[in-house]
């Protein structure tokens, strides 16, 4: 048994609850992640799709994002808390989540924003650091 959050997401599989979200591509990008299936998070991404990462150029489809995040992600632990969809446009479905990104070092709050097309592929994710300046200066000391 663990003592840890982070340990009980990540440890089982679909444990993953975002209160607020319900949207399965959503849920399973988190579950994806956290079980370091950098291949199944990428194929979440319709083929047009793009990850914008904090301090990156944008990542384009499926195989750029994939070994962008067995690059960068690797280690990291996604805890997502809660979250709100909304119908923007034809079958578009926008999801803003907030919650904490743990790496091995540090943890930092996150928020994510979700662009999902008619087929429940995403299109666009954008995640942005939500820490003052001085917080992020501090996250580079060694």
């Amino acid at each position: 048994m663990t003592n840890s959050t982070v340990s009980d997401q990540v440890a089982q599989p679909g444990a993953i609850a975002i209160e607020g979200i319900t949207e399965p591509t959503i849920l399973q990008y988190f579950e994806q992640f956290n079980a370091a299936e950098f291949e199944a998070v990428s194929q979440l991404f319709a083929p047009e799709g793009v990850m914008n990462a904090p301090f990156e150029p944008a990542i384009m489809g499926p195989e750029a994002i994939a070994a962008y995040l067995h690059q960068e992600a690797t280690g990291m632990t996604l805890l997502p808390r809660q979250g709100v969809i909304e119908t923007i446009e034809e079958g578009s479905t926008q999801v803003q989540v907030a919650g904490k990104v743990q790496t091995p070092w540090f943890g930092v709050n996150v928020s994510w924003l979700f662009i999902l097309n008619a087929q429940q592929k995403i299109v666009s994710a954008t995640i942005k650091l939500l820490a003052s300046p001085q917080e992020l200066l501090n996250l580079r000391r060694p």
